[in-house]
């Protein structure tokens, strides 16, 4: 067994991620406050070829040096903007025709291995490290989706979460 080159793995180049298809998915990062991980929700929406990512409140926007360091390049190929209010990047997304999901622990949410996605188009989004998604905008959204865990924690790292359910949905659609 031998690691695959750069080469090898035969990725497309930028100018190619920016015209093909994307995935009918929309991230909405909602008052996010490290940089570190919004480069990780960057890297991650880049290989799932994530439509757009919506950064919101105090979240950071590239140009940023830590946003650089871990999104290596993704913030140049995934189509972003920013919302200072995140209620608005809700609306926009449902103006397009988005089903909004807050990825937070509710009394109704629905568990990810239960939730039944089949490829519609779809916004998630995701919270603060520390209050997660604001209340306001939950209940703006059309539902929410919780990822299932057995341990001593009540959440994940917001970039962690980000790589379950895009991997989830990109699955699932």
């Amino acid at each position: 067994m031998a690691k695959l080159s750069l080469e090898q793995l035969e990725r497309v180049d930028v100018d190619t991620f920016k015209s093909m298809a994307k995935k009918p998915i929309i991230v909405i990062v909602d008052n996010v406050r490290s940089a570190l991980n919004v480069g990780s929700i960057f890297r991650t929406s880049d290989a799932f070829a994530i439509a757009e990512i919506y950064l919101c409140g105090i979240t950071a926007t590239p140009p940023n040096r830590e946003i650089t360091k871990t999104a290596i390049g993704a913030t140049e190929s995934v189509a972003w903007q920013y919302f200072e209010n995140t209620i608005d990047a809700v609306s926009k997304a449902k103006s397009l025709g988005y089903k909004t999901y807050a990825i937070e622990q509710t009394s109704e949410s629905i568990s990810l291995d239960q939730w039944n996605y089949n490829g519609h188009a779809v916004a998630i989004v995701l919270g603060n490290e520390v209050d997660g998604v604001d209340e306001q905008v939950v209940n703006q959204t059309d539902g929410c989706i919780e990822i299932p865990q057995f341990g001593t924690k009540h959440s994940l790292n917001v970039s962690v979460c980000a790589g379950i359910v895009l991997w989830e949905l990109v699955k699932k659609g």
